[in-house]
């Protein structure tokens, strides 16, 4: 799974992740529920999905909880009822590359998430897996409200995300791994940074995931100079921590009829 003696083939190609009148009239203009990183906790989620409202899972759906394949079966489950969707996580991405044989850094997590998706019992969420992890936008913008898992950059507000899959390009990296200083810590993981919420337009509010910076177990709220806000939502699910979600009021996003 991790290696191999030939060279792997290029990532397949899948049809582009829905765009934002796709996703408008997937939502059909019901409310939306935002759902943070739950990193296999299943039992929390859950809870999260028992709502009539429409869910926006920010990424990570895997790795560290207990059940990362039956997270991944109930997110396909939303989709085919079209009840929700997922924005692309750094772990999904990583999920996505070693279910397809690229060799990957052989951190435990990755290893459970993968012997649970290799179990015979679950070929059907396997089977599928790497088209809903590929048809998973990077980011979505609806009205003045942007969904991502990392951070954002200003460009998202008027470019389409591009494949998740596909070579990580600079706007892509800040989707799914937020802004980072170029150091590295102590854990081998990048230092990461939050100048990017100085440069959220004001009105607009940024829902993501990723940063764990909640210090009360809910989500963690920062302003920035230039107006707008960014709302942290990984209350540590799968870690110890547990899952948080927020119900949004009514938005007003034109719902496209053709």
């Amino acid at each position: 799974m991790f290696s191999s003696a030939s060279p792997v083939p290029p990532m397949p190609q899948y049809a582009p992740a829905p765009d934002r009148e796709e996703i408008a009239r997937l939502i059909g203009g019901r409310r939306i529920r935002i759902v943070g990183d739950v990193h296999g906790d299943l039992h929390a989620f859950r809870h999260a999905a028992a709502t009539d409202r429409f869910l926006i899972q920010l990424g990570d759906l895997v790795d560290y909880g207990p059940d990362s394949v039956g997270t991944f079966r109930l997110m396909q489950q939303l989709i085919d009822e079209r009840r929700g969707l997922f924005v692309l996580g750094n772990h999904d991405r990583k999920l996505a590359r070693a279910l397809h044989g690229r060799k990957m850094r052989r951190d435990p997590p990755l290893m459970e998430t993968l012997t649970q998706f290799l179990l015979p019992e679950n070929e059907d969420v396997r089977q599928r897996a790497l088209n809903d992890l590929a048809m998973a936008p990077a980011w979505i913008v609806l009205g003045k409200y942007v969904f991502v898992h990392g951070g954002f950059h200003v460009r998202m507000l008027d470019e389409a995300p591009p494949p998740g899959l596909g070579t990580v390009t600079p706007l892509l990296s800040r989707a799914l791994f937020g802004e980072t200083t170029g150091r590295m810590q102590k854990d081998g993981y990048p230092e990461r940074r939050l100048n990017w919420v100085d440069h959220i337009p004001a009105g607009y509010t940024v829902y993501c995931g990723h940063d764990r910076r909640s210090t009360d177990g809910r989500p963690w709220v920062r302003n920035g100079r230039g107006g707008g806000t960014a709302i942290f939502t990984d209350t540590g699910a799968g870690k110890g921590g547990h899952l948080a979600w927020i119900d949004l009021p009514a938005i007003d996003i034109p719902c496209p009829t053709s």
